[in-house]
């Protein structure tokens, strides 16, 4: 069954493997925090084991450069969808608190994203997304 939302991550394309790995896995954080009606049910293994529940859509991670990212983030925030940000002062940081610093520091557009994720209706995202590739 086809769903009616989805889930896109932008990552820098030229940051390091595990720093794109450590954007894309705190993106989520933040759609999943935002929407936890997007989780499924815990998993069962046939040894009766449980496991946590996953995202029960799709998330689909898109590579691009600074530049695709700021006008993709515009698009969004123009918009008014929610997005999770990732930016490049927070690698700097230890804590949750020095992150929201970081990025309250700063104005919108000056905001040196490395990764943003968005949820919201296919077509928005589509639209957000639109001339990004995926992330090989």
């Amino acid at each position: 069954m086809a769903t009616r939302t989805k889930i896109a991550v932008v990552v820098r394309k030229d940051l390091a493997e595990w720093q794109k790995l450590n954007v894309t896995a705190f993106l989520i954080s933040g759609i999943t925090a935002a929407n936890p009606d997007l989780l499924g049910a815990d998993y069962l293994d046939a040894d009766g084991v449980r496991y946590l529940p996953l995202l029960g859509q799709p998330v689909l991670v898109y590579a691009a450069s600074a530049e695709e990212i700021a006008r993709a983030h515009a698009r969004a925030v123009e918009r008014g969808m929610a997005s999770a940000v990732y930016t490049e002062d927070m690698f700097g940081t230890g804590n949750d608190v020095d992150n929201r610093a970081a990025v309250a520091a700063k104005a919108t557009a000056e905001l040196n994203l490395v990764g943003f994720a968005v949820h919201d209706a296919r077509n928005a995202v589509d639209k957000v997304c639109k001339g990004l590739i995926l992330h090989p």
